[in-house]
């Protein structure tokens, strides 16, 4: 059992059985959300918490809710919610309740709720669990600035809590401006964190009394997020560690109505591979950003899962590193086996995981149809003229055959265009036969015709056969066949590309490579 008391007034107790004994407790089905805010696209550390929550559902047969928090309408952006959607989608984390999918205690949208959130404020300034405060912007920036100078901690000084029912009647009839401020208690509490063991927190030396209902009639997120949590029946929060502080508040507030709070995890920070922080700053740790890059959804959820513990692959040391499928890993989740340290993102790790992703897709049929259609894309946006005059290949067979041939070879479908295997799809450009190889271009043809089948060995033999012929180091023949078949004065050897190319299209390039010479 480990003790640490920070100057904050936090105490934390690693206790794995108690941790344990907490999540043997739940018995009721398994309720999760993931409830970001419309003010940007879904970034590598949202697509963290989201996937452990849908992994969590999936291995308790639970549900997985998506809620959109956007009480704070001048942060929203436009389209955010749906690209959020989308990313989500790509990901393979797929919603059970939320915006466009509805459900039983929607909406899904904070914005849409707002008569709840008045009734249930309602109930606290009823029970007198909070106040209405009619403290100006002004006046809280003095609080600020006197805290700044005495060296304290800025916090609003609960001045309005003391207000008679007189005094509030006689501003409210006045139409002064005010919000609404929940009553927090004093004194340590306790909650038992999923992740990090026990939690003793004293909110007061921080915090004064929070406002939870603002003058413009939304609420703040800590009021809405107990309110929805509360009605949309969410069983488990699993959130980022920096909610960790606000937990207990959180906790005074289901009290306060009477209800009963979800169980609480907190997911360790995702750093980068050097230690410092993520951010939303940084344009490569946007979802668009790896989908834009021909990264795969699985290769990134796996790079994640390696990223911060969870899962019973964490154990497996030594081992060759292998892909995961979503049901391998909602079958390997445990949140015992979450770290409650940071975990650092091993980004150079990622296209290793995106070629084992792409060597696996390759091997299952129904991926494998999905991966040629891609490919066609690919090649149509890359090759747009060749397309049109019908001179780049595009069938399925031949695609298959490719990314058989390049399984070991690439780590994205966008390398299959690159300079280097450009010639898989379209003869080189520009590519005359020097006068002097005509004639051994066309001994090539011949002895290929004869050929009932082309492997890269049995190649090398009939090559080495008409250097012999014909008194021609191997080396300087291979090289002009190279950039015959593709334009390439280094690559895979001339037999690989031959046996990739198929004996029609090879003597087809052949034939082009020495027609303007013959005539």
């Amino acid at each position: 059992m480990h003790f640490l008391v920070s100057k904050c007034g936090l105490l934390k107790i690693r206790n794995k059985c108690g941790i344990i004994l907490t999540q043997l407790a739940h018995t009721g089905e398994v309720r999760v959300r993931f409830a970001p805010s419309p003010t940007g696209f879904l970034h590598l550390g949202g697509l963290r918490t989201a996937l452990y929550n849908f992994l969590f559902a999936k291995s308790k047969r639970g549900k997985f809710i998506l809620r959109i928090e956007d009480t704070d309408q001048t942060r929203v952006v436009d389209g955010a919610l749906e690209q959020i959607q989308k990313d989500l989608n790509w990901a393979g984390v797929y919603i059970d309740e939320g915006p466009r999918i509805g459900g039983l205690y929607g909406p899904y949208i904070q914005s849409q709720r707002l008569s709840l959130y008045k009734d249930q404020v309602n109930t606290l300034l009823d029970n007198e669990s909070a106040y209405r405060c009619f403290c100006t912007s002004k006046r809280l920036d003095l609080l600020r600035l006197e805290a700044a100078r005495t060296g304290q901690i800025p916090k609003y000084d609960n001045r309005c809590r003391h207000l008679t029912k007189e005094q509030v009647q006689s501003k409210l009839n006045s139409n002064m401006p005010h919000c609404v401020r929940f009553k927090l208690t004093p004194g340590l509490q306790t909650f038992e964190d999923l992740i990090y063991g026990t939690i003793t927190y004293d909110v007061v030396l921080n915090e004064g009394d929070p406002v939870i209902f603002k003058s413009d009639g939304f609420p703040t997120y800590h009021f809405a997020n107990v309110v929805d949590d509360h009605f949309m029946k969410i069983s488990h929060v699993l959130r980022g560690v920096e909610w960790q502080i606000s937990t207990t508040k959180h906790i005074m507030m289901y009290r306060a109505f009477n209800w009963d709070p979800p169980m609480y995890g907190h997911l360790p920070l995702l750093m980068n591979s050097d230690g410092t922080k993520l951010s939303k700053r940084q344009g490569d740790i946007q979802i668009k950003y790896y989908r834009d890059n021909g990264i795969l959804p699985q290769a990134l959820n796996n790079l994640i899962t390696h990223s911060g513990g969870g899962f019973d692959k964490d154990l497996e040391r030594g081992l060759k590193p292998r892909i995961y499928t979503m049901d391998e890993l909602a079958d390997q989740f445990d949140l015992k086996n979450i770290n409650s340290h940071s975990g650092k993102v091993m980004s150079e790790r990622l296209l290793e995981f995106n070629g084992l992703e792409l060597d696996r897709q390759i091997h299952c049929d129904a991926d494998l149809k999905i991966l040629v259609a891609k490919v066609q894309n690919i090649i149509r946006e890359k090759f747009p003229d060749r397309v049109l005059d019908n001179s780049v290949k595009l069938d399925e067979q031949y695609i298959k055959s490719v990314l058989s041939w390049t399984r070991a070879r690439i780590n994205r479908l966008n390398d299959l265009v690159s300079n280097e295997l450009a010639f898989l799809w379209i003869p080189p450009a520009e590519n005359r036969a020097k006068q002097e190889h005509v004639r051994l271009i066309k001994n090539v043809i011949e002895k290929l015709e004869e050929q009932e089948s082309l492997t890269k060995d049995s190649l090398k033999l009939l090559f080495k056969e008409i250097c012999s012929q014909n008194n021609i180091k191997f080396s300087a023949f291979m090289q002009m066949l190279r950039s015959a078949l593709s334009g390439l004065k280094e690559g895979p050897s001339v037999g690989e590309m031959i046996e990739i190319l198929g004996k029609g299209n090879t003597m087809l390039r052949l034939q082009t490579y020495i027609k303007e010479c013959d005539e």
